[in-house]
């Protein structure tokens, strides 16, 4: 089996930077990590025979060993990465969208008179605030201590839900590339535009992120096998 029939959220998890160059080529691994890569490049229309994709498997094949700065987190206990979740991703969001939504407001406010003025980014990114918020919450109060406690059975549950919530995310990050024109700023556009967009792209890649840990690592090991359910107090 080549690189190309693994699923490309198996090589996210498997391949340390790959995560990185699948950012670079648009590669949906985190709710879309059940294609192959095969098939993510057919939905972005690149053959296989294509340079770019020569390109791709070369830089797969050749991904670095495990740094301290990209940990394995396949090797973490469900607290570790818990943990990881909560202060790189959670807290980040809750400090990302409002700020990203003051400055869409702004720039939807100073040059809505042009017709590539992302429109209806404001009020898009607040939809995503409220989502993401709710969602962060069913995890911190119910999931999350579930799996400290090593509750895997009962979790599967609620996982599910997790897991259906990820990919409404997923479509949320979609129409967000749809009103930014791919996050690229227009010609002549100012420093807060600008500011905006680089924001947008940072996100993008932290929620993409985030989900990846949780649907392709923390929700594995809470479906492994021999996990074993721990009952306290």
């Amino acid at each position: 089996m080549t690189l190309l029939d693994h699923p490309v959220g198996r090589l996210a998890r498997d391949l340390p930077g790959a995560t990185r160059l699948f950012h670079a080529h648009g590669i949906d691994f985190c709710c879309g990590g059940r294609a192959t890569l095969r098939e993510s490049l057919a939905q972005r229309a690149i053959a296989e025979d294509d340079p770019v994709a020569a390109q791709l498997l070369e830089a797969l094949a050749t991904l670095p060993a495990q740094t301290a700065d990209n940990r394995d987190w396949r090797l973490a206990s469900p607290s570790e990465l818990i943990d990881h979740i909560l202060t790189r991703y959670h807290q980040v969001h809750r400090q990302q969208l409002p700020e990203l939504t003051r400055l869409a407001r702004r720039v939807e406010l100073v040059h809505g008179e042009r017709p590539t003025c992302p429109h209806g980014l404001a009020d898009h990114l607040e939809t995503m605030r409220q989502e993401l918020e709710s969602h962060m919450q069913k995890e911190e109060q119910v999931l999350f201590p579930m799996l400290r406690r090593g509750l895997f059975g009962p979790a599967q549950g609620p996982i599910a839900v997790m897991r259906h919530e990820h990919d409404d995310h997923g479509d949320a990050l979609e129409a967000l590339m749809t009103l930014t024109n791919d996050m690229t700023p227009p010609k002549g556009a100012c420093n807060t535009w600008r500011a905006l967009f680089a924001g947008l792209r940072e996100l993008r890649e932290d929620l993409m992120e985030h989900i990846h840990l949780e649907n392709n690592v923390l929700f594995g090991i809470s479906a492994a096998p021999d996990a074993v359910e721990v009952q306290h107090g």
